[in-house]
């Protein structure tokens, strides 16, 4: 029973609430869907307007793209991020931009100087390091039930 629960807080311990989370970006085809309905529920007078207002709701999904992720923007310097260059994996901190350079090292390794030109990174997987809050809850309700058995243990 000690074994098992000397295991368990060394896992907690070392468990961290910080991940890397990407980013969810407001998608404008979300808003074009709720100005045709309310366009739709203002022409409800003939049918002919109401096909007439869903053929273009219809035109306006096949139509939108998503949107560009400006790579230089969304790295900023002294802060830490997880990024996917050319299939490849890097946890990174950036230093800085040089034109359409980004500088930066690894979190493991400070001394080692990494350059990737703006179009080698996959915009689409830039995740930034983030407190996690359920993660942090999980692991105060653990911490809590340990404790609460080892004074259930004790007093035993």
């Amino acid at each position: 029973m000690q074994k098992n629960l000397y295991l368990i807080i060394i896992l907690f311990s070392l468990t961290s609430c910080y991940t890397y989370q990407v980013k969810k970006q407001v998608d404008p085809a979300t808003d074009n869907k709720e100005g045709s309905k309310k366009n739709t529920a203002l022409a409800n007078n003939t049918s002919t307007q109401m096909k007439s207002t869903t053929a273009e709701s219809q035109s306006l999904n096949a139509q939108q793209t998503p949107v560009p992720i400006n790579v230089q923007e969304t790295l900023a310097p002294n802060k830490k991020f997880k990024i996917d260059v050319d299939g490849k994996s890097y946890k990174i901190i950036v230093d800085k931009w040089e034109r359409d350079s980004l500088v930066a090292h690894p979190i493991s390794n400070p001394k080692k100087i990494l350059k990737f030109h703006k179009n080698q990174i996959n915009g689409e997987k830039i995740a930034e390091k983030r407190f996690s809050q359920p993660i942090a809850d999980i692991i105060t309700v653990t911490v809590y039930a340990g404790i609460a058995v080892g004074i259930w243990s004790l007093l035993r």
